[in-house]
């Protein structure tokens, strides 16, 4: 990973905009964070790089650098490995405080004190079907959650006796140095704790905690959609002092075979049949509650809308209902027998001129291309 450019790094387009990256790192940010992937070497390595990479991208003149000369064009000014520079720090410690709660630095250091070893709130996904969605519905969640080990008193080391840290001196960061600026960065030996573990427990093997499993029932509001997150508060893992975080769930919700949803609007295609369109006719068409009655006016065209509204999804939050937009498809015969072919063209031709727009629409058109090959 280490060896991808920055915008492969964040998974984002090269003219992506400042919140489309400030979204994409957020995402992964989230997803490497070493409170949410605990003794986790590969992810923390991730995790720095994503860092590394929003640090440039954010900042429009390190950005304007990198476009043009790379990395290498970053070296002496200040964007690689030199700290964050103000405005992207900001973004940095506003996202880590609304997503590890923290008030005033990042998630492992306020969210926990160093002898946990693993954050409170923990976050899972959740399916449910369209209808489950749209009208809410109550679910049964098996969770497994972290409680700590009573034998190291949730430290890992047995009989909890940690040593300290002889790279860092127990202070859970080292100073590093480059050109004139100087910065702190997380001790790599004891990753952050100012301790270290000099004999493993043999009840938890190090980790310093056991996992328990749990049953959750879950009442989902009605009008919920895909990556919409709900927070079900003392579901999460145990604290040493009994207390336990919260667990967040993330919805993804299937997709149903006729509808479509955007929002709170839901659409539907309705399949008509040529002569229905052309005479008109009212038809029967599902709806989210039932049933609706879609007047078609003589001469509907084909992908005309017709919007009922108040019947499309409640809004999560007011209870508000969007609209119900259904699309007409128009439905030509597959094909003809010989009496249909004669009604047809008995049909046509008793338009008269009207059944042959081309010949309006192209006789000037003719007319032109004619007297082009004039001499």
């Amino acid at each position: 990973m280490t060896q991808m450019c920055y915008y492969e790094v964040l998974e984002v387009s090269k003219d992506c905009s400042s919140a489309e990256l400030k979204k994409a790192y957020r995402k992964l940010a989230l997803k490497y964070h070493p409170d949410r992937n605990p003794d986790d070497k590969e992810a923390e390595e991730k995790f720095k790089i994503v860092n590394e990479a929003y640090q440039v991208l954010s900042d429009d003149e390190k950005r304007s650098i990198y476009d043009r000369y790379g990395k290498a064009g970053l070296e002496g000014q200040g964007g690689m490995g030199s700290g964050f520079g103000s405005s992207s720090m900001d973004d940095i410690m506003d996202i880590f405080n609304s997503m590890f709660g923290g008030g005033g630095g990042f998630g492992r250091q306020s969210r926990r004190n160093p002898n946990q070893k693993y954050a409170l709130d923990f976050e899972i996904e959740l399916q449910l079907a369209f209808h489950e969605a749209i009208f809410g519905c109550e679910k049964k969640i098996d969770i497994r959650y972290k409680t700590p080990c009573n034998e190291c008193q949730g430290t890992g080391a047995k009989d909890g006796k940690l040593t300290t840290c002889d790279y860092c001196g127990g202070q859970g960061q080292v100073l590093m140095r480059q050109g004139p600026m100087q910065f702190a960065q997380t001790c790599p030996k004891c990753h952050g704790e100012g301790r270290r573990i000099e004999e493993a427990c043999g009840s938890c093997r190090s980790k310093g905690y056991h996992e328990e499993e749990d049953t959750v029932t879950i009442n989902i509001p009605a009008g919920v959609d895909s990556g919409n997150r709900l927070r079900a508060q003392g579901y999460g893992n145990e604290a040493q002092n009994g207390q336990r975080g919260d667990l967040y769930i993330t919805f993804i919700v299937e997709e149903d075979e006729n509808f479509i949803r955007n929002g709170n609007d839901i659409y539907i295609e309705v399949p008509v049949f040529f002569t229905q369109a052309i005479l008109g006719e009212t038809i029967s068409i599902p709806a989210l509650d039932g049933e609706l009655e879609l007047e078609l006016k003589q001469s509907t065209k084909d992908k005309e809308q017709f919007v009922f509204d108040g019947e499309g999804v409640a809004d999560v939050h007011s209870g508000r209902k969007g609209r119900l937009i259904a699309q007409i498809r128009m439905v030509l015969p597959k094909k003809i027998n010989d009496e249909q072919k004669a009604l047809l063209e008995k049909l046509q031709e008793s338009y008269g001129v009207e059944s042959r727009p081309h010949k309006s629409t192209f006789e000037s058109a003719f007319d032109r291309v004619k007297s082009w090959f004039k001499s």
